[in-house]
C-alpha cells in the first residue's frame, strides 16, 4: 500500500507539474546552508560516482524520471545550462528515479529505460541511477526536484517543480562568483 501511495504521489505530481508555473528559488545565505546528503551512485557503465567527486564546483543536481512530464520538459534547459556553464566550473548531474517511479526491480531494468531516453534526448551531462536511500536522504516526495549545491557541498537552493531558467541561471552565476 505504501509503495502504491508513493507511486501515486509521483504520478499526480508529474501530471500537475505539466501545466504548473515555473518555480523560482532564492539562494540560502552561505552561513545557513546545510551539507548536501552524501551518496555514491552508479553511472550507466556501473562506475560508482560519489557526491564528493563534484566538491570544488557548483552543482545542479536534478532528480527526475523518464515518464515524468515536468522532468522531461526541463531537461533541454539543463542540457543548455551544462553547455553554457561547464567551462566556467559548473557541473550538472541528473539522478534517475526510474526504479522507484516505475516500480522496477533494480538498476539493470531502469537503465534499459534510461539509456535510450538519454540518447534520444541527447543528454550529455552525467546521469546516475538512484537508490532508495536518495529518496530518504533528499526527502523526495514528488518530481522533478532540483538542488543547487555550492562548491563546498552545501545546499544553496531547492526547486520542487519545473525550474524557472532565468532564476536558476541567476543563482548559478551567484554560486560561480562565490569563493
Amino acid at each position: 500500500m505504501e509503495e502504491r501511495m508513493r507511486k501515486l504521489t509521483f504520478f499526480l505530481a508529474a501530471c500537475c507539474l505539466g501545466s504548473a508555473a515555473e518555480i523560482r528559488a532564492a539562494l540560502e545565505q552561505e552561513s545557513v546552508r546545510k551539507p548536501a546528503p552524501d551518496f555514491t551512485l552508479s553511472d550507466a557503465s556501473g562506475r560508482p560516482v560519489p557526491l564528493a567527486s563534484f566538491r570544488g564546483k557548483p552543482l545542479v543536481l536534478d532528480l527526475w524520471a523518464t515518464a515524468c512530464g515536468g522532468c522531461v520538459k526541463e531537461i533541454p534547459s539543463f542540457i543548455e545550462i551544462h553547455h553554457a556553464y561547464a567551462s566556467k566550473g559548473l557541473a550538472v548531474v541528473g539522478i534517475s528515479m526510474d526504479i522507484l517511479y516505475e516500480d522496477l526491480k533494480g538498476p539493470a531494468e531502469a537503465w534499459n529505460l534510461v539509456k535510450p531516453f538519454v540518447e534520444t534526448h541527447k543528454v550529455d551531462y552525467t546521469i546516475l541511477m538512484a537508490d532508495d536511500g536518495i529518496t530518504k536522504r533528499y526527502s523526495v516526495t514528488e518530481l522533478p526536484v532540483t538542488y543547487l549545491i555550492d562548491r563546498h557541498g552545501r545546499i544553496a537552493a531547492k526547486y520542487v517543480g519545473i525550474v524557472n531558467r532565468a532564476n536558476m541561471e541567476a543563482n548559478i552565476n551567484a554560486l560561480l562568483a562565490e569563493r
